[in-house]
């Protein structure tokens, strides 16, 4: 994991650094930059980004591409990434929407839509990747929860579709897609680590691949639920039926995650306590 992606790694930490700096920023001026901009939203847009650039280079790696072909997809993340930046936080500093300015001018407008063709880049880089870590399997445990971790940034990508053509996160009185669209790209390092802790456990195959699914089904499914509470114009944060299932789903998820955490611990004992028999054995 993160063999060979300096520049994708590079290209994440300058989503904290710019977070960073407009964290400050808001602590400065506030968040609320007339007549458009929020300085809060490119806050919160830079960290995912590095978040999210930070776990594709993390994965890249196992994907099996060719050298030419992993080093097309690393440079298209990167430029992406470093156009997102920009235009997220220049614009929300010039007091503008970054997508869907009413305040700005022309070429405001083609820098807008610039940013749209942007995230459909994103988007296919995504799905090619989806395709290509069903073709690969080597290191089985790690590349099922990968899987998993791109179906659910499929369906980050479809809240984020969604929210292109409403041209507003909001749907209805009260659902917001943004919820479902972060989580969604959580995955990627949520459904990941499971598959990292077990492939480090010797033997227990079975045990193993049930935590994956689980898990990773479990999470998928709260997805699913809040997906259906957002269309329904509804918040996911109040106490009714979808959202407490959800979350219960969610702590099903990090139970899974809490075993593979022990296995992984008691697979770090065995080596020592085998020594420790071996030395107590009396020889003959």
């Amino acid at each position: 994991m993160f063999n060979g992606e300096k520049g994708l790694v590079i290209a994440g930490l300058i989503g904290f650094l710019l977070a960073a700096l407009t964290g400050s920023a808001i602590l400065i001026r506030g968040p609320i930059v007339l007549p458009e901009g929020d300085l809060g939203n490119a806050f919160s847009f830079n960290a995912a980004i590095g978040i999210f650039i930070l776990s594709i280079a993390a994965v890249l790696p196992l994907a099996g591409f060719s050298h030419r072909k992993r080093r097309t997809v690393r440079w298209l993340f990167i430029f992406s990434s470093l156009y997102a930046y920009a235009i997220e936080t220049i614009q929300h500093f010039r007091g503008l929407n970054p997508r869907f300015s009413r305040e700005g001018g022309a070429v405001d407008a083609i820098a807008g839509m610039a940013f749209g063709v942007v995230s459909l880049l994103l988007v296919t880089l995504c799905v090619l990747l989806l395709i290509q870590f069903f073709k690969v399997s080597h290191r089985p445990l790690l590349i099922l929860g990968i899987r998993y971790a791109f179906l659910s940034v499929f369906a980050a990508n479809l809240a984020g579709v969604g929210m292109a053509l409403l041209q507003s996160r909001f749907v209805g009185g009260a659902g917001n897609l943004i919820v479902l669209h972060g989580m969604g790209f959580h995955a990627l390092q949520t459904l990941i680590v499971s598959g990292w802790l077990l492939e480090k456990v010797k033997g227990r195959d079975h045990l193993k691949k049930r935590l994956i699914h689980g898990g990773s089904i479990a999470w998928m499914l709260a997805i699913l639920l809040i997906g259906v509470q957002t269309v329904l114009g509804r918040p996911v944060f109040e106490l009714s039926l979808l959202p407490i299932l959800a979350g219960l789903l969610v702590i099903a998820w990090l139970a899974t995650v809490c075993a593979a955490f022990v296995l992984f611990l008691n697979a770090g004992e065995d080596p020592r306590a085998d020594a420790t028999k071996i030395m107590e054995k009396p020889v003959t």
